[in-house]
């Protein structure tokens, strides 16, 4: 399947192209559309215009290029940024993780896709470094400042916004896909640590708004019908807004890789809540859709050994993420999201107070006098 995507070559103009295998086409000889540095227009043309050109676009015999020579960017200029929480797997075992007395859910879990606004200005593309985050973490008494000890991932299909919808006219779940575009794989990096600190009462803030990797090339709506399938039962039936879209849960095998070793399989199909009632839901207060908005699944685990969407999960809060790590997230058919992670600024006093510096790891080398230069060792 793969998709479409913005690439650049030598330092070109960024335009959109087609990716197919390990080769790219590019696709601006075939309109205004396709000579943009975003997705955006292709997107807004709407489910109908835009389906009418996918054929189109997969045939065009136009300049093709290896995925090596291409420089790919964030194919999607992004509004807002929702993330759910719709993996019945994922919500239970973290909550016996933490809750291992109580209900590992919350009360309301079955009743509503939980979900959070989060930062689309931090979503970056696949193969960017992650680079470690400083915040608060309670390990003793009181609170400490600094990098995160407990660095995750969250393995989550997101999808994207095509046509947008009027405000204060909600999207029902029968017309859901008509304002869907297509979909990405998302990796949503996760500070444990700081997490367990900040999430009560308003739930995750700068554990998650610092980095969310979204892979490169975005696959439209339509090349997915085939993998159409039934959602997991739902019980309690849900309430009659989002009484509807099972039939939208997706049969796309997904892996996780750390340093070149796969860690977990897993397959977007055991999602509880479905794509159709994540935007109805999001939308049922009369919140508007805008073109690029971008929307996350949630963690995507199944629920045997070996198909946890995060380390937390298939680690049992053991092991996180070591600096120099990297990550790639792989859905079959879908675009792959890759991240490495980079050590954290350091944090030094500075010499007119108490007031700290943030530097760079590499600067803070040269600042100590060793002549060393960052740029030889390899490292950000």
């Amino acid at each position: 399947m793969l998709g479409y995507g913005v690439f650049s070559v030598g330092g070109g103009t960024p335009r959109v192209g087609w990716r197919d295998g390990d080769e790219v086409t590019d696709l601006s000889a075939l309109g205004d559309v396709f000579m943009q540095p975003s997705l955006n227009a292709l997107m807004a043309l709407g489910r109908d215009a835009s389906a009418e050109l996918l054929a189109p676009a997969r045939a065009h015999d136009g300049p093709r290029f290896h995925i090596d020579e291409v420089t790919a960017q964030l194919p999607v200029q992004i509004g807002d940024f929702v993330d759910f929480n719709s993996s019945l797997e994922h919500a239970s075992s973290i909550g016996r993780m933490f809750r291992p007395q109580g209900d590992p859910l919350p009360v309301n879990w079955r009743w509503v896709p939980i979900g959070y606004q989060s930062r689309a200005g931090s979503v970056v593309v696949s193969g960017t470094d992650v680079r470690r985050p400083n915040g608060q973490r309670k390990t003793g008494d009181t609170p400490t400042f600094g990098p995160s000890e407990r660095l995750d991932i969250e393995l989550e299909l997101g999808f994207v916004i095509g046509t947008p919808s009027a405000h204060g006219e909600p999207v029902t779940v029968d017309d859901a896909a008509d304002h869907v575009f297509g979909v990405a794989l998302l990796n949503d990096w996760s500070a444990r640590d700081i997490q367990a600190w900040e999430y009560v009462p308003l739930g995750p803030f700068l554990s998650k708004s610092f980095q969310t990797s979204m892979a490169a090339w975005v696959t439209p709506l339509a090349l997915l019908e085939e993998h159409r399938v039934e959602s997991p039962l739902q019980e309690p039936p849900p309430l009659a807004y989002l009484d509807g879209g099972r039939d939208w849960a997706l049969d796309i095998p997904l892996e996780i890789e750390l340093n070149g070793e796969v860690i977990s399989r897993s397959n977007v199909r055991t999602l509880y809540w479905t794509m159709p009632q994540q935007l109805a839901h999001a939308t049922s207060n009369g919140a508007a859709l805008r073109t690029g908005d971008l929307f996350g699944s949630g963690t995507v685990s199944g629920s045997e050994p070996g198909t946890g969407g995060s380390l937390i999960e298939l680690t049992q809060n053991e092991r996180f993420l070591a600096d120099g790590d990297e990550i790639v997230l792989r859905g079959r058919g879908l675009a792959e999201v890759r991240g490495r992670v980079a050590p954290a600024g350091l944090i030094i006093p500075a010499s007119y107070g108490e007031r700290p510096i943030v530097l760079p790891a590499g600067v803070q080398a040269l600042r100590s006098g060793n002549g060393e230069d960052p740029g030889q060792r390899g490292g950000p």
